[in-house]
């Protein structure tokens, strides 16, 4: 048991979830700036900017998702959160490679999107660490059966539960 019914394993779980979330709608914010910018300006709005909203949306709307007890008991979240990591990495690398090594020079939009580029790194961090956790919390949570019939539900070790009666 844990605090208030709830496992250790969930408490953890939705703290992590809960930073997931916080970090990505952060990101949506500080990219959000140039875009709302060049909306009201009537300028072209660029596609690097808006992949940054779309992955900081679905990465905050499935960290919203996940808080939901027991939905981690299913292979598509390790397999989605395997997803968003791979998208947080390339939002890094495309902004990384272009504001990294960039001077800013006291220029505070250089320099915010020198802080949004660390900020996209630590969400991909996050989604690897949820993606490792969920893979692990699935592995030892599945539902195993038997080889032949499918019927008899195995332990740990391989071995088959009681049903609690005997032929």
């Amino acid at each position: 048991m844990g605090l208030l019914g709830m496992t250790a394993s969930y408490l953890l779980f939705s703290l992590l979830h809960f930073a997931q979330f916080v970090l990505a709608v952060t990101v949506c914010g500080l990219y959000g700036v140039d875009l709302q910018r060049a909306r009201s300006q009537g300028k072209y709005v660029d596609g690097k900017w808006v992949y940054a909203e779309v992955v900081g949306a679905l990465g905050a709307l499935t960290a919203i998702l996940y808080l939901v007890p027991f939905i981690l008991r299913f292979a598509a979240v390790t397999i989605w959160s395997f997803v968003l990591f791979v998208l947080w990495i390339a939002l890094f690398g495309l902004f990384g490679r272009m504001y990294i090594h960039e001077d800013p020079e006291g220029n505070g939009d250089i320099q915010r999107m020198k802080n949004a580029v660390w900020v996209d790194l630590a969400n991909a961090l996050l989604w690897l660490i949820g993606f490792i956790a969920s893979a692990t919390y699935w592995w030892t949570h599945r539902d195993r059966r038997s080889r032949f019939t499918g019927r008899a539900k195995l332990g740990r070790n391989g071995s088959t539960r009681s049903t609690g009666w005997t032929a």
